[in-house]
This record gives structure tokens, sequence and C-alpha cells, in this order.
């Protein structure tokens, strides 16, 4: 038998809901080992720590002895967004799915016990999927029921399209649940009614349903929206370490103790002393961020890793310093080869991509510091002149490089 303090950390910290709250602990106390689903279409090969919330809660019920079985929307990811709504959903390929998941799976395994997880390629059964098989899927609910998921409800009333394909995204979410035989179903809270289609599925074929098990939506750096690569308000787990360090020194005062309680095992004690001393002003809020990010680039890498991030934040952006160890570009070749900010800016992983370059010299976060230590903002995306040996780019807070010759 599972103690209270043991039940309340699984069932309250980082969970918003859990349908039903009451068999879910039932469940656990008869102490058999449960079958823990966790799907992803593999549209985006990255992690961030918005995911970390439902996988910290994973990890927590490996290490009670339950299993973990994640699954591969290898089949789905290759449809895309069928509506046209969603630009972060396209059509992949299943070379673009392959690579895709196994950055994925590389990132889930910073995380989760790998050797307490079962990784399963949807395609297994939906590879071999016939008309017969879809039409007996369908034959489970009604379009009426569907209409009730709140996405569909406002497109509906509001007479903008809903392909059929759509309708059927929750069916075969749902079928992957009978197919593995889930106990246990987690997700966000937007994806609260494809979990219930996938518990209503396993009681028509004869399964206990599943239980549901929501985690909160975490609020990105920018202290307003859910955390998205999109929205480039979002810590990655591949974050190098001083960028994830830096980042999360960036957070909003008001997020530090859902974060303290989503992504740490900080105590319920220290959680309600942190909310209090912010309240009162009792305590400087940066104490708090620089323990956070410490604890939290730890994670990710090790103590030694996070301490000295710990000291590129204090050097770098506290004190203004240029760090005394960053990667080096020969300016030779860029003299030679005329090289565009922007296309400089992506060849030296300063930007990840021409159009994130291009707004990072539009807000005029781009700078170029010689050696005697005038500072020149770049405001525009032209080819790269008068740059010398010694002149140092930085790249917001964070990224710098160092020219040098040859």
């Amino acid at each position: 038998m599972l103690d209270d303090l043991t039940i309340d950390r699984i069932t309250r910290r980082g969970v918003s809901e859990i349908i039903s709250h009451d068999e879910f602990v039932r469940l656990l106390q008869l102490g058999n080992p449960l079958r823990l689903k966790m799907g992803f279409d593999p549209s985006r090969p990255d992690i961030h720590l918005g995911h970390v919330v439902g996988l910290r809660k994973l990890r927590q019920l490996q290490e009670l002895g339950h299993q973990v079985i994640l699954i591969v929307g290898d089949w789905t990811a290759q449809i895309g967004d069928p509506s046209g709504q969603s630009a972060t959903r396209p059509m992949l390929t299943h070379q673009d799915v392959v690579s895709n998941a196994e950055s994925y799976l590389r990132h889930f395994f910073k995380v989760v016990d790998k050797d307490r997880t079962q990784v399963v390629w949807q395609s297994e059964w939906f590879g071999k999927f016939t008309l017969e098989d879809v039409i007996r899927l369908t034959s489970n609910f009604t379009v009426a029921q569907f209409l009730e998921r709140a996405d569909f409800d406002l497109r509906f009333k509001n007479h903008r399209p809903i392909a059929i394909t759509e309708l059927l995204y929750p069916l075969l979410q749902a079928y992957d649940s009978v197919m593995i035989e889930s106990d246990v179903e987690f997700g966000g809270t937007d994806q609260k009614f494809n979990l219930l289609v996938g518990r209503e599925l396993q009681e028509k074929e004869g399964q206990r349903p599943q239980q549901i098990f929501m985690m909160p939506i975490l609020v990105g750096t920018d202290g307003v929206m859910k955390m998205s690569k999109s929205l480039d308000n979002y810590v990655s787990v591949e974050e190098q370490p001083n960028d994830m360090y830096g980042k999360l020194m960036s957070l909003p005062d008001e997020l530090i103790v859902s974060y303290f309680e989503y992504l740490t095992d900080t105590t319920d004690e220290e959680l309600a002393d942190m909310a209090r001393d912010l309240e009162t002003q009792s305590i400087n809020p940066i104490s708090l961020k620089k323990r956070l990010a410490l604890e939290i680039t730890e994670q990710f890498y090790d103590e030694i890793v996070a301490l000295g991030a710990a000291a590129h934040f204090e050097q770098v952006i506290q004190g203004g310093s240029i760090p005394d160890e960053i990667p080096t570009v020969g300016v030779r070749q860029l003299i030679l080869g005329e090289i565009r900010w922007s296309r400089f800016l992506v060849n030296n992983g300063l930007a990840e991509s021409s159009s994130e370059a291009k707004r990072l010299i539009n807000q005029h976060a781009v700078e170029k510091i010689s050696s005697s230590g005038d500072i020149l903002a770049i405001d525009s995306d032209s080819v790269m002149k008068d740059i010398n040996p010694g002149d140092v780019i930085k790249v917001g807070k964070r990224r710098f490089v160092r020219l040098v010759e040859g």
C-alpha cells in the first residue's frame, strides 16, 4: 500500500485533472504494473519544458514499477493537418517522421527511464488497415458527439470548414489505446476530448476503460502564452547550458513558483514559503530564479556544467563581459565569400533559420563589438563588411563568436 504522501505527490503535483481520480488511486494501491500510454505525432523533432511536466509524472510512476508505452504517431503524422488550420502540422514524408522521431526519443529519454519504456510505432496496426476497418471504427460514434469538441463546435457555428479526416484523428488516437490495452493515458488539458474518446472506445471493445491523466499547460518564458517553439517562448531540453540557464533567468517573477512546482522536487512547504516571500517582497526574486535555473539545468546536464552556466550568466549577462571561450570564425573566408549577415548567423549557430536571423537583425539584437570596445548594431541584412580580426559578433544576450585571422 502506498502512503498518503506518495499518493498526494503523484495525483496532485503537476496535475490538472484525473478521470477517474478514485479509480486511478485504487489501481495504484493494487500494486499491479499499469500500462501508461503517452503518444506523440513527430511533426516536430524536439521537446521543451512544457512537455517535461508530463514526462516527470511518467518517471515518478516508473519508479513505482509501472510500464510506459510510448506510441510514435508515424502514420497520422504523414497525413498532416487536412483542415489547413495549423502550420505546425505539415504533411511529412516517412523519412521526415523517422528523423523527427529519433530526435524526439533522444530528448524523451533525458527524463523517462528507457529501460522501463516500450516504444511502439502506430503504423504496426494502421499500416494494415482496410476500408472495412475504417468503417467499423467510425460506426462507434456519431458526428454529433464529435461536434461537442470545443474547436469543432466553434468552427461549425462560424460556418468554417471541418475536414472529415479531422474527425478521424480522435478515433485513431483512441484505437491506439485499444491496441496496447492502455490503463492510463497522459496528455494536456487541451487533449481532454480525444482522451475521453479513447476511454469510451475501450469500453465498447470490452476492455477496462483507461484512466485519463491531464497535466497543466506550462506558460512560456513570455509569461503570457503556452510554451511553444513557434512562439519562441520555449526552453528546449537540448538547449545549450548557458542558454537554458539564461532563458530561465528571464522568466517573469509570477512564474517562479509554478516552474518550481511543475519541474522540480521542491517540497510543498518550500513552495508555500516562496509564494509568501514573493508576495511580501521579503526576498529578491532573482535569488529564487538563480536557484530554479541551476536546478533545471542540472537535471539535463550535471552540477559542474550547471554551475558553469551560472558563472557565465553572472559574468556575461549581469556583468556585461564577453566570455573568455567563444567560437571563432576566420575573417578571410567571410570577406571572400561576401556573406550576408543572416547567412552568417545561421552558418555559425547563432540563429536556427534565415527567418529567425532576419528577425533578430530587424530587432537590433545583432551587434558587432570591435577589439577597442566600440559597439555597432546591425540593422539590415546586408553583405558583411568592415569586419576585422578581434571583432566579436553578439546575438541577443547569450550568443557570441569571435572573428580571427585566416
